[in-house]
């Protein structure tokens, strides 16, 4: 659906285990970076969304495939990719790459547009209009 979103990050040594291997949830702690890495470059914070528009992205369903260990001190891309856009959800895709593009771990995240309270909403159009772009 659109065009992806690279951005680097380096493992540190809080988030390894003690083998020096990069822990599994903080797989998904990276894809959260991703997402508001590509929000920033289309326009917009989350921090945005959240102050000016009153709606949350809520994460209902998340996947991780890991390939390859990330280990202390590796660098990586993170590389996101909106891969579908509802007016009342998105799906975001993400690879974690590493030298010679060898894919470290690959996945996505769904989310559905809430108010403070937790209802459904649609995705605000001026939003809507910056993330399709």
């Amino acid at each position: 659906m659109s065009e992806y979103c690279d951005h680097e990050l380096r493992v540190r040594y809080a988030e390894t285990d003690q083998m020096g291997v990069a822990y599994y949830a903080n797989y998904l702690v990276w894809f959260e970076v991703g997402r508001a890495e590509y929000c920033r470059r289309r326009g917009f914070s989350y921090r945005d969304l959240e102050r000016s528009a009153d709606r949350y992205l809520m994460v209902v369903e998340s996947r991780c495939r890991y390939r390859a260990p990330l280990r202390y001190d590796d660098r990586f891309v993170v590389r996101t990719r909106l891969e579908e856009f509802r007016s009342r959800s998105l799906t975001f895709g993400y690879q974690l790459l590493g030298d010679a593009e060898t894919v470290h771990a690959e996945g996505m995240t769904r989310h559905v547009v809430a108010g403070p309270d937790g209802r459904l909403h649609r995705f605000p159009a001026e939003y809507a209009a910056l993330l399709s772009g």
